[in-house]
Parts: C-alpha cells; structure tokens; sequence
C-alpha cells in the first residue's frame, strides 16, 4: 500500500474525518437518482481506476508542499490504476468559507505546489494560461484540475462537504477522445445530466480542450453563478518557471 495514496478499500482504517470524506463521495457518484454529470468519474469509481488522498489543512503553510508529495507519488503509479485514473483529494478545513475566499485558496495552492516542482515545464504546452491548450503541469505530467466546496449551492456539481480537488491525467482525456463517435455522445449526455443536476445553468466557460476560444483554467475552478475571474491567478508564478 502506498504511504499518502489509497484505494477505496484501504480507507476503513483511517481517521473518522477521511472515512467520512470518502463516504460521502461513494454517496454521491453511486446515487443512481439524482446521477452525478461527469459519466468517466462515475465508471471509473465503480471500476476502481481512482485513488484517494488527503490534506489535513488546506489552509495551511505545508498544504502546498504536502499536495506536491502526493502528486509526485501519484505520477509514479497513476498509468497503472486504469483508463479512468483520476486522483481524488479531500481536505479537512473545518471553517466554511465563500465560494470566493476558496477560489483564492484554490489558486493559492497551485501556485504553491508548483514552487515544489523539480522538473521544467513540458515542451508541448504553453507557459501561458491564456492559450488553449494550458494545462496545469506537475513533474512534466499535465492535469485537468476540478475543484469542489462545501460553500457552492446552486452549481450542485461543484458542492462536497469537504473542500475537494480531482485531478486527471491529460493522457486519461487524450484516450477517452481517440473513440470520436463515443467521446461526442458521452459529451453530450454529460452536458445533459449536468443541465438536471445543477440547479443553474451550465457555466459558459464549459467547452472542449483545445477548441478555439477555451480556457482550460477557467473551468478548473467555477463559481456559483456564471461570472469568471479575468485573469489566470497561476500567470503570476509563470516568470519563475523556466
């Protein structure tokens, strides 16, 4: 078993809150009623493709430094866990803060991870957030990032109990694509199961990667309505990576 990245099946042994926190994801991607939008995630759940980590703070000083730990380990393992890999964080912050204060925290730790990043940035994608094909890179491995708080309410499909952060391959997205007919009909039904789920429509930032116009940072973090922040918090880190 890995020292910071566990299976379902390892967590019955750990702190109450991280039992919780796990507990409460299974309830929400099994609920087969009111079904979770994003269609990967759910099957790679139930198939087993995803790990599981935590932060005891997110707010704290090491939370950069002890998501970066993680995220180094989980490069090792993550092609061996599935066609659905993903890698789920929760975050013990026992205060509830606005959807705001946890965009800035989300940036902030981003920021913070990549101070601890040891390789250069990868050839093949874009220092700038601004073009569209950014992703966010760590240790050469680029991840599409989704973020989740206790604080959003109308945007359902961004509400957990615990601040939450899923990060995905770029590889995983690059496979799920290759089946052109399959991607375009699952895009499709996720668009429309989000429409239900959400008790808002879906944000406008939601686009494809790659298509002319997308920012993928904007869709990392969405707000509880339909307004975006102007600018990439994470260009400001940009001059000091070479």
């Amino acid at each position: 078993m890995n020292e910071q990245i566990f299976r379902g099946n390892e967590i019955n042994h750990l702190e109450a809150w991280k039992r919780e926190a796990y507990q409460l994801f299974q309830e929400k991607l099994k609920n087969t009623v009111d079904a979770f939008p994003c269609i990967p995630a759910v099957q790679g759940n139930y198939l087993g493709h995803l790990r599981f980590s935590f932060l005891d703070d997110v707010k704290s000083h090491s939370a950069g430094k002890d998501l970066a730990e993680i995220l180094k380990e989980y490069n090792t393992i993550s092609k061996e866990t599935g066609q659905y890999a993903s890698l789920i964080i929760f975050s013990n912050n026992s205060e509830k803060l606005s959807v705001q204060a946890y965009e800035d925290l989300f940036w902030s730790l981003l920021s913070n991870v990549s101070l601890y990043d040891e390789e250069s940035w990868p050839a093949n994608i874009p220092m700038e957030p601004e073009n569209q094909i950014w992703e966010y890179c760590f240790q050469k491995e680029p991840y599409f990032v989704y973020c989740a708080t206790p604080s959003h309410k109308k945007r359902k499909s961004r509400y957990f109990p615990f601040f939450m952060l899923a990060l995905t391959p770029r590889w995983v997205l690059e496979q799920f694509e290759k089946n052109n007919k399959k991607a375009k009909n699952t895009k499709a039904s996720i668009r429309n199961r989000l429409t239900r789920y959400d008790r808002i429509s879906p944000h406008p930032d939601l686009k494809t990667y790659g298509e002319e116009g997308n920012l993928e940072w904007k869709q990392y973090f969405l707000r509880d309505d339909e307004t975006s922040l102007p600018q990439c918090p994470f260009k400001r880190l940009l001059n000091f990576r070479k």
